[in-house]
């Protein structure tokens, strides 16, 4: 198993930036075998010492994930077709977990009643209330 197990997916694993299933078999494997762990321990000491991969960078620093607002607008149907192409690449074959936890956040509230939103937006006041200043101070 340890080399089916490349160095890429373990710095994937540790940025848990890895589909559920692909997580879940590494970790099992991490169990298993010694060797990996080994691995596994080298990659977190050379990421200690910051030795880093540009491919690690890039997934850390999160490069290639749209933002927000772009996947509010896929949300809505109003992207470019090749944006929008992008985005579907991305959430469906790269299977980008936190892009997709963003499309199921935006949906939720896009499934919100008026009444709902307004709970939520007194809620997030309230609980800033005292913290936030006006522009006089």
């Amino acid at each position: 198993m340890t080399e089916s197990v490349s160095t890429a997916e373990l710095e994937a694993y540790l940025d848990e930036a890895l589909p559920a299933e692909a997580m879940a078999k590494i970790e099992k494997a991490l169990r298993a075998d010694s060797n990996l762990l080994e691995r596994l321990a080298a990659v977190i000491g050379r990421n200690d010492i910051g030795i880093h991969s540009l491919g690690a960078i890039w997934r850390r620093a999160r490069i290639s994930c749209p933002s927000r607002d772009q996947l509010g607008s896929y949300l809505l149907g109003a992207l470019a077709d090749e944006l929008a192409g992008y985005i579907r690449f991305h959430l469906e074959t790269v299977g980008c977990r936190v892009c997709a936890a963003n499309i199921a956040d935006l949906q939720a509230q896009q499934a919100e009643s008026p009444s709902e939103a307004q709970v939520r937006r007194k809620r997030y006041f309230q609980s800033s209330a005292g913290y936030l200043r006006s522009p006089e101070q």
